[in-house]
């Protein structure tokens, strides 16, 4: 191995546990797994739903995240995950590349950035699950406690299952990942359905595929950027997977196609049921469904999509909530957090500090995202509060890719096309791509009523986490060295 490897991290090392016979990690993700995963943490259709009403030209806006996001992260998540597998993913390559500071702040920005995207991601799930019903009325009654109560208890379902480990966990991941292409099929078949018996409801145009300057699209590109990130989150369970170094670049391979096809085809299939005045960001998907199952006299199919873009969510909720968990798990292995956090269940071989102490935080913010707003306003303002958070550590990520480039290749690493080249171009794609983004998050809606409550909580909110972990790594730090 190359000397580079020789300072791999603590994260790379058994675990901390209170006796010698505690459980360790168990290698319980295989190929299937992994891709199943890379999926479900890789889509999910209220960026679709987004996507939709922007408009037409959000078919472009997607492919030029494909180029401009997707495929940099791809390239540069293939060679770190090959090069430095262990648990912990941009956590060790932060690390290894800047330093313990840098590390700990990329981890930490990655895990809190997950905290407001469980209520906002639950929060989609509850708007489809007002469909179940085929005779629900939709966006009626869908009062504030509901939508609380509702991500209150994905998050307890999501953190029960996690608990007893990726043995478990991973089926509430594949759950997600099969239940993407089954709604990805109602939607697709009722779009062409509709198109051959009423026509389309946009007129798609060259002109109108053409992305604006518009400040309310410039924002909604920010939201896309976003929603092509994901392919990282296996890498942070490198410790579970077999054979991490030729898994995870296999899996994204086979993830990729799918993840483009569920967004592609499904924003297309929404834009050709309805028209864009009437597609919302929160409600989107699930009323073209209802809307073309009514007009093609199959209603039926309402309730059984609402089922399945519900178990979407909530898939995705329980496969991100496992995947950062192991974060702050290895920051405890390096002593920035407490030793507890470093502990495993001595049955499931779960973080079971880390799991529990996340979920609690998302659930505080499920409340806080809805203080002074409507059910709407809180949706954007925990939309934008996890685009720029989840933003911050790729830049690290993508930074580290360039430094990290360097060097003899260790054994077993997947060889990248074009080397060192390919990387540091893909790298510095993304490096921009990530700081756009974040700048056009800060920017409220266009509609909102309250645009600077709404910059206040974003920006007040992420500087508290920053402000937070920063503190966090100083006592860390002075724990151990009391120690």
């Amino acid at each position: 191995m190359s000397g580079a490897n020789s300072k791999l991290p603590a994260a790379s090392v058994k675990p901390m546990n209170a006796n010698p016979g505690d459980a360790t990690l168990r290698k319980s993700l295989g190929l299937r797994d992994v891709t199943l995963f890379i999926v479900t943490a890789g889509t999910n259709y209220q960026w679709i739903a987004a996507a939709a009403a922007a408009g037409q030209s959000s078919l472009a806006v997607w492919l030029l995240g494909a180029l401009l996001m997707f495929l940099p992260l791809a390239v540069c998540v293939v060679f770190l995950s090959s090069r430095y597998p262990a648990q912990g993913g941009l956590y060790v390559w932060s690390k290894q590349a800047f330093g313990p500071f840098a590390g700990f702040m990329t981890g930490w920005t990655y895990w809190t950035s997950n905290l407001p995207y469980f209520p906002g991601l639950l929060y989609f799930a509850a708007g489809n699950a007002l469909f179940l019903s085929a005779h629900a009325s939709g966006r009626t009654g869908a009062s504030p406690t509901y939508f609380i109560v509702f991500a209150l208890g994905g998050l307890a379902l999501a953190t029960i299952l996690n608990l007893r480990g990726m043995v478990i966990a991973k089926w509430l991941s594949n759950i997600g990942a099969i239940s993407r292409w089954g709604a990805g099929l109602v939607l697709a078949l009722l779009g062409a359905a509709t198109w051959l018996k009423f026509g389309s409801a946009t007129l798609f145009s060259k002109s109108g595929l053409v992305p604006s300057l518009r400040l309310s699209d410039l924002i909604f590109w920010s939201a896309i950027a976003f929603a092509w990130t994901g392919a990282e989150a296996a890498s942070f369970m490198g410790g579970e997977i077999s054979d991490p170094r030729r898994t995870v670049p296999r899996a994204l391979a086979a993830a990729a196609p799918m993840i483009a096809a569920i967004y592609l085809i499904g924003t297309l299939s929404v834009l050709v049921i309805l028209p864009v005045t009437q597609t919302s960001a929160l409600y989107g998907v699930i009323e073209a469904v209802r809307s073309a199952a009514e007009r093609l006299q199959m209603g039926w199919l309402t309730p059984i999509a609402a089922a399945l873009l519900t178990l979407t969510c909530i898939g995705g909720a329980g496969a991100w909530l496992g995947a950062v968990a192991r974060i702050p798990f290895v920051a405890g292995i390096d002593q920035f957090l407490p030793k507890s956090f470093a502990k495993l269940h001595p049955r499931y071989g779960s973080p079971t500090v880390a799991i529990v102490t996340q979920s609690v935080i998302a659930a505080v913010f499920a409340f806080l995202g809805q203080a002074g707003s409507t059910v709407k306003g809180a949706y954007d303002v925990l939309v934008s509060m996890m685009v720029i958070a989840v933003m911050l550590p790729f830049i690290a990520l993508f930074a580290s890719a360039i430094p990290l480039s360097g060097g003899a290749p260790v054994p077993g690493e997947f060889s990248i096309p074009g080397g060192r080249v390919t990387i540091i171009v893909m790298a510095v794609v993304g490096l921009v791509t990530t700081l756009g983004s974040i700048v056009l998050a800060l920017v409220p809606a266009p509609d909102d009523p309250h645009p600077l409550l709404a910059t206040c909580k974003v920006a007040g909110m992420t500087g508290a986490l920053l402000i937070t972990g920063a503190a966090v790594y100083v006592s860390g730090r002075k724990r151990a060295r009391a120690h």
